[in-house]
């Protein structure tokens, strides 16, 4: 790590290990924050970067190649080491190397893709098989204000047109934090053999509602609309919204219409 990126390591108290540094001759480029709220996160910050190790991941494909992906998670510096911010995302770096011999070569090293969490905190990515040898990352996204509904997204960063980048975005993922209402979400890729590469991804939602519960919220959370008619008239139920997500062009796209079940309708 702190031969891609120079600088000074701080080794603080409860696991806080970073590098802190500067580029003096790099131009600022803007990176999407999946937050929306603060706008683009213009990389390398002016005031410094705090460079912490967010994920080794190591795999192989069908041929038995060996591969390891270091994933990093930069914030702005702060010499006690904080990381502010609650719609402020860690913006993600990735490089890839290859096993040759005995030795690990670098194949491609991208340090900024975009930022995802809160607080400066990137998700950890979740290595993802997705094609024929095509590798990806599933980052789960959940962000909220203060007392009211932490609201989730499913993301999918993979490599097309020579650089790793969101190709997908799932909404009403998951949601914490509300009394009356809260669903989990679920992901598999569709095995079909037709397809050698950006197979289709099934998305499940898996959650439960009782309107008795909705005096305990302080706000209350946008339903999806696949349960908003059966909200109306019942008082409590299970539900499992599924999706399906195939590759289009340069993104996916949910096709066909959600489907979903109702269980313990009372």
């Amino acid at each position: 790590m702190q031969k891609l990126f120079p600088g000074k390591l701080y080794h603080l108290k409860e696991k806080n290990t970073f590098v802190s540094w500067t580029c003096k001759t790099c131009k600022p480029a803007p990176f999407v924050d999946v937050n929306g709220v603060e706008g683009d996160q213009m990389f390398p910050y002016s005031n410094g970067v705090a460079t912490r190790l967010l994920a080794n991941i190591d795999y192989a494909d069908s041929k038995g190649n060996q591969f390891k992906i270091l994933a990093f998670n930069h914030s702005v510096h702060d010499e006690d080491g904080l990381q502010t911010g609650r719609f402020s995302g860690g913006l993600l770096g990735l490089a890839k190397f290859a096993k040759n011999g005995n030795v690990w070569e670098m194949k491609s090293f991208q340090p900024g893709v975009a930022a995802f969490g809160a607080f400066a905190q990137c998700p950890t990515p979740k290595l993802l098989q997705i094609g024929e040898d095509q590798f990806a990352f599933t980052i789960s996204h959940i962000n909220g204000g203060a007392g009211g509904p932490y609201e989730g997204y499913l993301y999918l960063v993979a490599g097309f047109d020579g650089k790793y980048q969101p190709i997908m975005e799932v909404n009403e993922y998951q949601l914490t934090n509300v009394a009356s209402i809260k669903w989990t979400g679920s992901y598999k890729v569709v095995d079909d053999a037709a397809k050698k590469h950006f197979r289709d991804i099934i998305v499940k939602t898996n959650g439960s509602y009782n309107k008795d519960a909705k005096a305990e919220d302080e706000f209350e959370a946008t339903l999806p609309v696949e349960i908003a008619e059966m909200a109306k008239t019942k008082k409590q139920f299970d539900f499992e919204i599924e999706r399906r997500f195939s590759f289009k062009g340069k993104f996916y796209k949910m096709i066909d219409k959600p489907t979903v079940k109702f269980s313990n309708v009372k």
